[in-house]
């Protein structure tokens, strides 16, 4: 696997990232549980993209400077912006489970902080592994590409036909092989995993939601991070793009849950994303799309997503009443 990035700017990301989780899990962990405003979410979620549009400002002066090239520091900068919408948007989706797993199981507002910064350490674990065995895999086998492309475009089909669907943990697999695993208690003991009752320790319902949105994000980690790999083969550019988009989910979730019923439709444009980016995985041997027009068929597609969307958000279905 071969990257273009040097080594310090390795060693800068990997400070970035423990800097930041140490504001996370440090700094606002002395806020202690409380309810995160639509106010204080925002901004958190200005300063996260501030960071990684600053992160990628500094990744295109170092290669510029390694490379001595502008129209190569062009290029991958793209391609670091264009997986980082990609994972972005992908994101979205997937805080909308978020927001299902904590209501079925009636999460208090102010457990979920805790939650959810705890899913975002085993997220970049997850993925930086995944990243590294993906990124081996196309290079030694570069008809996985195909395989991966494929399985994109199959998904986004599901995901078009499961739009708009109400979505249950009913029935859920998962959700059923850990009750039958565990004991788990009927109420929560605050922020605790576990709890003891009638002198035998047993799971409290946070840590079923814990194991739920660990695996949610193994779920997505498989359609996003083939997906930054069909826009570029560097290792570095992957995981960057991926982790700043993690890092600034925390926030968003808070963000977005207050607002989820505006963007109602927005799984269909995500649907579209993952066939668009599986078929040019499947052509690329064929015709490359340059990654300035994957760029902006990406930011086309959320924006009349989103447009649609708030136009929209009001209007009752046919045959109910305003």
């Amino acid at each position: 696997m071969e990257t273009i990035a040097p080594l310090w700017l390795w060693a800068t990301f990997g400070g970035i990232v423990l800097v930041s989780l140490f504001i996370d899990f440090v700094v606002l962990k002395k806020q202690g549980s409380h309810d995160i405003g639509v106010k204080e979410a925002l901004n958190w979620s200005l300063v996260w993209v501030a960071l990684s549009f600053l992160f990628n400002g500094l990744f295109w002066w170092a290669v510029k400077d390694s490379t001595g090239s502008t129209e190569m520091a062009n290029t991958k900068s793209l391609e670091f912006l264009t997986g980082y919408l990609i994972e972005k948007s992908l994101a979205v989706d997937n805080i909308f489970v978020f927001l299902m797993i904590f209501t079925y199981f009636a999460v208090p507002t102010h457990f979920q902080k805790r939650v959810l910064m705890i899913g975002i350490i085993g997220a970049i674990v997850l993925r930086t592994v995944m990243i590294l065995v993906g990124g081996w895999l196309l290079a030694e086998f570069h008809w996985i590409l195909y395989v991966f492309g494929a399985f994109l475009i199959l998904t986004g089909v599901k995901m078009w036909w499961a739009a708009g669907k109400e979505p249950s943990l009913d029935d859920n697999p998962a959700l059923k092989l850990l009750r039958k695993l565990l004991p788990v208690s009927k109420h929560y003991d605050g922020e605790k995993f576990w709890t003891v009752e009638n002198g035998k320790k047993i799971a409290t319902p946070l840590f079923m939601v814990i194991c739920l949105i660990a695996l949610t994000d193994v779920i997505f980690a498989v359609d996003s991070i083939p997906a930054i790999f069909a826009i570029t083969s560097d290792p570095f550019i992957v995981l960057t793009s991926n982790v700043f988009a993690i890092l600034g989910l925390r926030a968003m979730y808070f963000l977005l849950a207050a607002v989820a019923n505006k963007f109602h439709l927005l799984n269909y444009g995500l649907a579209v994303i993952l066939v668009f980016i599986g078929t040019k995985m499947c052509l690329i041997d064929l015709f490359k799309i340059p990654v300035g027009v994957s760029l902006g068929v990406v930011v086309g597609i959320l924006a009349v997503t989103m447009l649609l969307s708030a136009r929209t958000a009001n209007v009752p279905a046919k045959g109910q009443k305003a």
